[in-house]
């Protein structure tokens, strides 16, 4: 049986309805596809559309699961969705206000998607909707290998009016034990402190980062005002309090200086968050007798405060399911559906999430380097991870690609930025030459599993270690040894990695063994500061060539970057995002003058958009994707100083991926078979 599931809002990626309110299904959307019972496809619409945490309708990755697996609607036998259909339905209504729509429900919109697709009458009942904490919950629980676990899920809010959800899970039979309203949102909560220390909505993992170079005690008495806990594992929140602490301290403003007491807030929180959620689990564990825990949810990111659970010995075995956030519930729709339909043959043990695009054969590889020969040289190894590992342990920065990329928010060694674990230093250089980040910002590191126990301090309680779920504290002898990998406080966000799972990072982590005796490299998303994870080998070289990464390692292929004038660039192609659009907007100064300005944005937010010259407005306006940079300046005719500003504007709109640039020989071929 074959079941699609699918995460996200109801706009297609193309669209921009300024005016309509998705409600809370708005970020992460994804798709998976499962064969009787075992998932065969899955990748978030990020990884494909480009735009971080987007929340549209996952059109790209519904069509990446058909197409890989080489089936259509029409051999698809149950439709998911990650939400109840009432909530669903009332996105509908809203929807046919802002858009020439005449669907009141949202079986009619699907069907007509499905129709359009490619010409499927589809069966409205084989559509099924999902509860989004039930999804979060068969998430981990069907993927933990446990027959029986206390399930707990907690994230920001949900459409259905809830944070969370406490479960007695045995089998495919959920007991809800307590559901977390919105209004004690732990996610919510933490948001609304971080709002103080200048982050917003996804940025919670940076304050978590943060938090061990604060004193929890410096907030500690003021932040116990923001929660009550109250028997039976229940708790209060008090938001108003985000207030008070505005006034008691120094509010930091996005991109300012991080001072003494920023630190002490984010580790007051994290100690808040962790007091709470101790609190909760220690009484269910006591009341149902569970001795494994499951988690799911946004907040269940945080890795700090799982490592405190782990340590804790509360519970035999935990699991925490890796791709915890919005876009794993639509994970957690097919395994639901698939175990109510008798499909459990599948359910099993976690033991990867490589279930994305695979790169592609050494010959096609060649062929694509070959269109980019302009900006990179290549050659071929015969053994790419002894070639790597030499090239790591000389100091150098690799982009390593390999296989199909991962679901979830963790780079896991197939879309990886890999460096010499060892420099302390090397932290604070890849922050600044390919994050573009705060420097405190810790990294992972990804170490053979034959070694863990060697390096780290181990809990008694057993949990997978090869997702980046846990934070453990690194052994005191081989903290100075790690000093890349090591935050403040001993502690390290580890993965282990293992043969059977990943021989080529195995690999390339043994070669490095050998030339270093040490069994660990140092592991970060590839991807810069404004996009997601980079996907496929295209995304790899553009990334490779917009960072300061020393070496693309991609395949077989080692990739360097050339030399280049800046009017090489004159010979790319540009190409607006088929979800930007240009704006030209008139208004007035403070004194009453007229003022017209330029922008490039795309439909997601604000966050993406950049203000830009009259000059490159008109380029870019008359882009096509056929036309190359040297050909759309003649059409206006500019001085070389000029042309020098606007190829420099479009080289930053590039690395900011506001702009598509790629080379001439690469359109032509492909406008030649169209």
């Amino acid at each position: 049986m074959l079941i699609l599931s699918i995460h996200g809002g109801l706009e297609y990626p193309h669209e921009d309805l300024k005016t309509f309110d998705y409600g809370r299904i708005s970020h992460d959307s994804a798709a998976v596809l499962i064969k009787d019972g075992i998932v065969v496809a899955a990748i978030e619409e990020e990884r494909l559309s480009r735009i971080k945490h987007t929340g549209k309708a996952p059109i790209h990755a519904i069509n990446f699961c058909l197409q890989s697996f080489g089936v259509s609607y029409a051999d698809i036998d149950k439709l998911v969705l990650s939400t109840r259909e009432q909530e669903c339905d009332l996105l509908i209504r809203d929807d046919f206000f802002y858009r020439e729509s005449t669907f009141k429900n949202t079986k009619d919109l699907l069907l007509d998607m499905i129709y359009r697709y490619d010409g499927t009458i589809f069966n409205r009942d084989n559509i099924v909707f999902v509860d989004h904490h039930i999804c979060h919950a068969a998430s981990a629980h069907h993927m933990s290998g446990f027959d029986r676990s206390l399930t707990v899920t907690i994230d920001g809010e949900s459409r259905e009016g809830y944070a969370g959800y406490v479960i007695s899970a045995e089998g495919g039979n959920f007991q809800v034990l307590d559901r977390i309203s919105n209004d004690n949102s732990l996610g919510a909560f933490y948001i609304a402190i971080i709002r103080l220390l200048g982050y917003h909505p996804h940025d919670e993992y940076k304050v978590m980062g943060l938090a061990p170079y604060g004193d929890p005690s410096k907030f500690r008495r003021m932040l116990k005002k923001a929660y009550t806990l109250l028997p039976e594992g229940k708790f209060k929140i008090n938001y108003a309090w985000s207030t008070a602490l505005f006034d008691y301290m120094s509010p930091r403003k996005k991109g300012g200086p991080i001072t003494q007491e920023h630190k002490d807030l984010a580790a007051a929180l994290q100690e808040a968050l962790e007091t709470i959620v101790m609190h909760m689990l220690t009484y269910y564990r006591e009341a149902t007798g569970h001795t494994k825990l499951c988690m799911s949810g946004g907040v269940a990111h945080n890795c700090s405060m799982n490592g405190k659970i782990l340590y804790s010995g509360l519970f035999d075995e935990v699991f925490v399911q890796p791709a915890a956030h919005d876009a794993g519930n639509a994970l957690g729709g097919a395994l639901y559906v698939a175990e109510k339909l008798n499909e459990e043959n599948g359910r099993g043990k976690l033991d990867h999430l490589y279930w994305g695009t695979s790169i592609a054969d050494n010959e096609s590889l060649s062929k694509t380097l070959e269109v980019w020969k302009g900006f990179v040289s290549f050659k071929q190894a015969t053994n790419i991870a002894e070639s790597t590992a030499s090239l790591i342990a000389e100091g150098l920065v690799i982009g390593w690609v390999q296989g199909r990329s991962e679901f979830g928010p963790r780079a896991l060694g197939n879309r990886s930025i890999l460096a010499d674990p060892r420099p302390v230093e090397n932290k604070s250089i890849i922050n600044e030459m390919v994050k573009k980040r705060e420097g405190y910002r810790p990294f992972a590191p990804s170490i053979l599993e034959e070694y863990v126990d060697e390096y780290y301090d181990v809990p008694k309680t057993k949990a997978p270690l090869s997702f980046m779920n846990f934070v453990l504290n690194a052994r005191e002898e081989k903290r100075s040894l790690l000093g890349a990998v090591t935050h403040i406080d001993g502690t390290a966000r580890v993965q282990t990695v293992s043969k059977e799972t990943n021989d080529s990072y195995w690999s390339l982590i043994n070669e490095f063994r050998k030339l270093t005796d040490v069994p660990v490299l140092l592991n970060t998303s590839f991807n810069n500061n404004v996009e997601p994870i980079v996907n496929s080998e295209e995304d790899a070289i553009v990334s490779f060539l917009t960072t300061n990464i020393h070496h693309l390692v991609i395949g077989d292929y080692i990739v360097d970057k050339k030399a280049v004038d800046k009017m090489d660039y004159l010979q790319m192609v540009p190409k607006r995002p088929f979800n930007a659009e240009l704006k030209k907007s008139v208004g007035y100064t403070e004194d009453g003058a007229k003022q017209t300005t330029h922008e490039i944005r795309l439909h997601f937010g604000n966050k993406y958009k950049k203000d830009i010259s009259m000059d490159v407005f008109h380029i870019l306006e008359q882009s096509d994707g056929v036309k190359t940079l040297g050909e759309l300046l003649d059409q206006f005719g500019h001085s070389s100083t000029e042309t020098e500003k606007i190829i420099d504007a479009v080289i930053d709109l590039w690395s900011l991926r506001l702009v598509n640039l790629r080379p001439f020989e690469k359109v032509a071929v492909g406008a030649a078979k169209e």
